[in-house]
C-alpha cells in the first residue's frame, strides 16, 4: 500500500545546478531525505513533516508544479526575498482566505502557502521559539540512530529561533533511563519544553516490550504530572531497517519532528496560560 509519495523533478545536469533550490528549502525547514547516484544522474529528496495528493478540477493546469505549505507565509517571504530568486507572484490573499506566493528556482515553479485558521476562537501554539529554553534527553544505547534523531531535532529547534544556549542536551544510558532525567529537567522550572529521544529495537524476548510501555509511561505522566511539554521522539521498531528509515532516510526523521513538537507546544502551553488567566 501506499507509504511515500515522491515527486521527481529533473532540474539540470549537475548537482551545481540543483544547489540553488536546496538550499533554498532546506532554509525553510526541508529535512535531507534518501539520496542516489546513478551513472551520471544524482537525486537528492527533501523531506517535511507531512504530505499530500491534491486533484484539482479546473479548465487549466495549475501554475506551479509544486505547493508548499509553510506554517507562516510571510516569514517563508523573508526568506525567499534574501535568496534573490526570481518571484513569480508576491505574496498575497486568495478568496479562500490563505496566504501564498510562487517563485521559479531553476525551472521549477514553487507555490508557498499557508492556510487560513478555521476560527479565530481557537488556540494553537507556533512555530517560534525565540527566547524559550530547551531540554534534549538523548540515549547512548543504539547511538548510531540517537545520533541522527538529535540532530534532527537540534536542527528544528535552531531553524524555529532557539538560541544555541537556550539548548541543554542530557545524555544517559539507555531509552529505560529517559524518565526520570526528563522528570528531573522539567522539575527544574528551567525549561519550556523537554525532547526525548532514543531508539529500542524488538528482540526475541519481552524485553522489547517491558522497556517501551515503561519508557512511554514515564514520559507522559512527567508530562502530565509538571505540566512541561515533553516531545516524544523514542523509536520502536520491530527492524534497524525501520529505525534507519525514521532517522532520517524514506520516512523522514522523527527527531526533527520531535522538536516541532516541542516548539509547538512550548508555545501552546503559554497560550493556554494566557486564554485561562484572561477568563479569571
Amino acid at each position: 500500500m501506499i507509504r511515500n509519495i515522491i515527486v521527481p523533478r529533473v532540474l539540470g545536469k549537475t548537482q551545481e545546478d540543483l544547489r540553488p533550490a536546496l538550499e533554498l528549502l532546506r532554509a525553510l525547514g526541508a529535512t535531507p531525505g534518501h539520496e542516489w547516484h546513478s551513472g551520471g544522474a544524482h537525486g537528492f529528496q527533501l523531506e517535511a513533516p507531512s504530505g499530500a495528493v491534491e486533484l484539482i478540477a479546473a479548465a487549466s493546469a495549475p501554475s506551479s508544479d509544486i505547493t508548499i505549505e509553510v506554517t507562516d507565509a510571510d516569514a517563508a517571504w523573508e526568506i525567499v526575498q534574501q535568496r534573490g530568486v526570481k518571484v513569480m507572484h508576491e505574496i498575497g490573499d486568495t478568496a479562500y482566505g490563505a496566504r501564498i506566493f510562487a517563485v521559479e528556482v531553476n525551472g521549477l515553479r514553487m507555490a508557498f502557502i499557508t492556510y487560513a485558521r478555521t476560527s479565530d476562537d481557537d488556540i494553537e501554539g507556533s512555530l517560534q521559539a525565540q527566547g524559550k529554553r530547551f531540554a534534549v534527553v538523548v540515549a547512548r544505547f543504539n547511538s548510531f540512530i540517537t545520533e541522527r534523531l538529535l540532530d534532527g531535532a537540534l536542527l528544528a529547534v535552531r531553524q524555529a529561533g532557539a538560541a544555541k544556549e537556550d539548548i541543554t542536551i542530557v545524555r544517559v544510558p539507555g531509552s529505560f533511563e529517559i524518565p526520570s532525567a526528563a522528570r528531573q529537567l522539567a522539575e527544574s522550572g528551567k525549561y519550556d519544553a523537554i525532547i526525548c529521544i532514543g531508539c529500542l529495537l524488538r528482540g526475541d524476548t519481552l524485553h522489547y516490550d517491558v522497556i517501551a510501555n515503561e519508557v512511554t509511561r514515564g514520559v507522559g505522566q512527567s508530562a502530565q504530572e509538571t505540566g512541561v511539554p515533553h516531545a516524544f521522539g523514542v523509536l520502536t521498531c520491530d527492524t534497524l531497517k525501520q529505525a534507519v528509515d525514521r532517522a532520517g532516510l524514506k520516512a523522514g526523521n522523527k527527531g526533527y519532528e520531535a522538536g516541532l513538537a516541542a516548539v509547538e507546544m512550548a508555545s501552546l502551553r503559554d497560550r493556554v496560560a494566557e486564554h485561562t488567566a484572561g477568563k479569571r
